[in-house]
């Protein structure tokens, strides 16, 4: 039988794949809850924070923990890049994709162990496609999302048993993600992206196995995807 779904925390479910899976979540009778950098267009339980700052991550996680009588899943789908060359890139920027994609990620999931460990949940950490394969001009995308399926995979090893982990790595979605890139790091008009609602729906399975199975790794990517294998 499946596992109810209870309530799931969900990074950057403002907008994006965070939202597709906010609203996967509630369809299939979970709860979401959201922390994002932005305050979510629609009406969900949310904190506002911005997960670069281990202590906003923490104080999120805690807060909306604490207002949903624990948590069954955290799913971390928050993200964001730095297109161009490392020399052109300025630091702060790069830095920051390592901090909100790994930092923020590694944040969210150690504050929420203690809840996920009780009620025996899940994880689903959100890599990419480019978190296995190299990409030019996407050092530090491509640094974090490595870093990700790293740390998630040892994760697993370490939670064997106690908590759920699930290793997400999408290939392109048609999401604003791309919107405030320069044109040549923006998708051609050819391109064929995935429906970050699709998306989802693999994340709802993961985190809807029942107790001692689990879905380890999933590439959720379009047909045509150029960035895997």
């Amino acid at each position: 039988m499946p596992a109810t779904l209870g309530n799931i925390l969900i990074t950057g479910g403002a907008s994006g794949l965070g939202l597709a899976c906010a609203e996967a979540v509630a369809k299939a009778g979970g709860r979401p809850l959201v922390a994002d950098v932005n305050v979510p267009a629609y009406d969900v339980e949310h904190v506002v924070a911005d997960l670069s700052d281990r202590r906003e991550a923490e104080r999120a996680v805690t807060e909306l923990a604490e207002r949903g009588g624990g948590l069954d899943g955290v799913v971390t789908a928050a993200g964001t890049d730095a297109c161009g060359r490392l020399a052109d890139v300025p630091a702060d920027r790069w830095e920051r994709v390592i901090q909100v994609n790994l930092l923020g990620t590694a944040s969210v999931v150690r504050a929420a162990l203690p809840y996920l460990t009780a009620s025996r949940g899940r994880v689903v950490t959100c890599a990419s496609t480019l978190g296995l394969r190299a990409l030019s001009d996407a050092t530090a995308y491509c640094a974090s999302k490595f870093a990700v399926v790293g740390f998630t995979r040892a994760l697993a090893a370490e939670l064997a048993g106690q908590v759920g982990v699930t290793l997400l790595i999408p290939g392109g979605m048609q999401t604003h993600f791309f919107d405030d890139r320069a044109p040549q790091y923006k998708p051609g008009p050819d391109a064929r992206l995935n429906r970050p609602e699709d998306v989802a729906a693999a994340v709802v399975f993961a985190l809807s196995q029942p107790e001692g199975c689990e879905v380890r790794e999933l590439v959720v990517c379009p047909s045509t995807e150029t960035s895997w294998p």
